[in-house]
């Protein structure tokens, strides 16, 4: 049975495996920052190197439509697609990526120690609903979370669907020592699941809607969230990508913002472009689209999320929270005080940089 490492073979793990994707950028870069420095020089050879994830979100609109492309001529943009935040940590720590979307959970972890990686939250893509949600295979005789003692349950690991299924557990009353946790990909997640090796699995969209097909939903993100342990999808952006280059921070925060106007008036199109980058129809990505919230762009820059300058918004605290239950389930060294996470969050120029 799987088990989680204990701390100092995870963060030998961690170094080889930075030591690997970093020898990789410094081949294709030539160093271990975004492509031109942001420090002058010719702005045609600038990088911004952009980590996203095949989840329903206006991150994949902004992708499709080209939206920061045209904002900002004078860069590159490249975009790569990660499987789970904890690889996207991985990749932060290597040096090898300027902007992500990345669940609140790897967050939460990113910002604590071991790892303490010098990144600012600065935009909410969604909060998280029934988008993800934690499912049993037809056959596999589980009805309710109390029945997974003794079953093979899949998840990324280090993800928000992890830390939903640990408080998912946890709320049920059982320990995460009776349940046999397998660390699975989202696309592995499927192969499993059609094999018949899982008893059930936590995952998000669009994996969710393929096991749901032959399982039953026990629990969903949504759910949990009413019951305190709420999980979001964040932009990211490296520290020092942000003092290198605040204009284009500035301009991706806006098309991330139009994105989400183009979510709320005009669905349509947003699921057309979603569906586009999923390889769906739009009925399904709409339908899809559906299952997330998202916010208003002016929420942003509210006390209850991510605040504004000299006023840091609740965002800070749930991060706190998510890391204090992470500590508790022994999976980081120790909690950051919530002082240094406020000092992670972005908010300058809100909300005036969000505004229509």
């Amino acid at each position: 049975m799987p088990r989680p490492r204990p701390a100092r073979l995870s963060t030998i793990v961690l170094a080889a495996a930075t030591a690997v994707v970093t020898a990789a950028v410094l081949t294709a870069c030539g160093n271990g920052t975004a492509s031109g420095g942001g420090g002058g020089g010719d702005t045609t050879e600038r990088t911004i190197r952009i980590a996203y994830q095949a989840f329903p979100s206006g991150d994949l609109i902004v992708k499709n439509k080209g939206w920061l492309e045209q904002a900002l001529p004078g860069y590159t943009i490249k975009w790569t697609k990660f499987d789970s935040g904890a690889s996207i940590n991985t990749a932060f720590v290597a040096k090898s990526v300027d902007i992500a979307a990345i669940g609140s959970s790897p967050v939460a972890r990113g910002l604590s120690q071991p790892l303490n990686i010098p990144y600012q939250v600065a935009f909410v893509l969604d909060v998280a609903g029934d988008n993800e949600a934690l499912v049993a295979r037809d056959g596999s005789g589980v009805s309710s979370v109390a029945d997974l003692r003794g079953k093979k349950v899949a998840t990324p690991f280090a993800s928000t669907a992890h830390y939903s299924l640990l408080a998912a557990l946890d709320k049920a009353g059982v320990p995460e020592s009776a349940v046999n946790l397998v660390d699975l990909e989202p696309q592995d997640i499927v192969a499993s699941w059609t094999r018949g090796d899982i008893d059930a699995a936590y995952v998000w969209l669009p994996t969710l809607d393929e096991i749901k097909k032959t399982g039953k939903t026990l629990v969903t993100s949504r759910e949990l969230a009413t019951a305190g342990k709420p999980t979001l999808d964040l932009g990211v952006v490296s520290t020092a990508f942000v003092k290198a280059h605040p204009d284009a921070v500035d301009a991706w925060r806006k098309a991330e913002a139009s994105a989400l106007d183009l979510i709320a008036n005009d669905p349509d199109t947003a699921a057309q472009a979603v569906g586009a980058e999923l390889n769906l129809g739009k009925d399904d990505a709409k339908a899809q689209l559906s299952q997330g919230v998202f916010l208003k762009p002016a929420d942003l820059s509210s006390p209850e999320w991510l605040g504004t300058p000299g006023q840091v918004g609740g965002l800070a605290k749930n991060l706190v929270s998510a890391a204090q239950f992470l500590k508790d389930q022994q999976k980081i060294d120790s909690v950051p005080d919530l002082a240094t996470v406020e000092k992670a969050v972005y908010t300058e120029g809100l909300p005036g940089v969000l505004a229509p």
